[in-house]
């Protein structure tokens, strides 16, 4: 190699016999030591990762879950007959009966309530749509509700017999299904979570 026939003459023994064996030992030892690259001292920047969590405000919350009131109050109507059957589950909802009493007591206070939630909160802008979402799928829930009412005014089936039997399946189903939506909902909400109900999510979503 090129670097063996640096002249040996004016250095050290020991030196000679290094840069003879190593050739490129001496080539090292005489290049200066800024010509090497430097490793930087100065640990690396480090990246601080920032995550935000707005959790929905109390009141919303609270105006969403009061929304879900409506339909299960206007729903109660549909347990008269388990009322009647099993007294006992009579207990589970006295809590809200002076509440229900006020309720009621109020002339067309179904009517008011409605508009109230549909004009009031539905259709304010001032509200965000986590209200106006869940209180939009309370009235559509409540239409929904008063759609059997209906129809077993337009078939009006007698005190017996089979359409009497199908009449009372009806209505304890649709209580129950009330009455566990409406527990749904609200533990959703106080949660400060969205409950979706696949039908009633779909028709609200369009009207927001």
């Amino acid at each position: 190699m090129a670097s063996t026939f640096i002249p040996l003459l004016n250095l050290p023994t020991q030196t000679a016999i290094k840069a003879t064996l190593i050739p490129h030992f001496f080539v090292l030892k005489s290049c200066h030591r800024s010509s090497l690259p430097l490793l930087s001292s100065k640990p690396a920047k480090s990246v601080t990762v920032r995550m935000s969590y707005n959790p929905t405000p109390a009141t919303d919350r609270l105006i969403s879950a009061v929304a879900y009131t409506l339909p299960f109050f206007n729903s109660l109507q549909y347990g008269r007959l388990l009322f009647t059957q099993y007294p006992v589950l009579g207990l589970a909802f006295e809590p809200i009966l002076p509440i229900l009493g006020l309720y009621r007591s109020i002339p067309h206070s179904s009517f008011i309530a409605f508009f109230a939630l549909y004009l009031g909160v539905v259709r304010n802008p001032n509200f965000n749509r986590y209200v106006r979402f869940n209180s939009m799928q309370a009235v559509t829930l409540d239409v929904l509700l008063a759609v059997p009412l209906l129809i077993q005014r337009i078939l009006s089936p007698g005190p017996g017999g089979l359409g009497f039997q199908i009449m009372v399946w009806g209505h304890n189903g649709l209580f129950l299904f009330s009455v566990l939506c409406f527990v749904y909902r609200l533990a959703s909400c106080l949660l400060g979570r969205t409950p979706h109900l696949r039908l009633v999510a779909d028709a609200a979503g369009r009207q927001i």
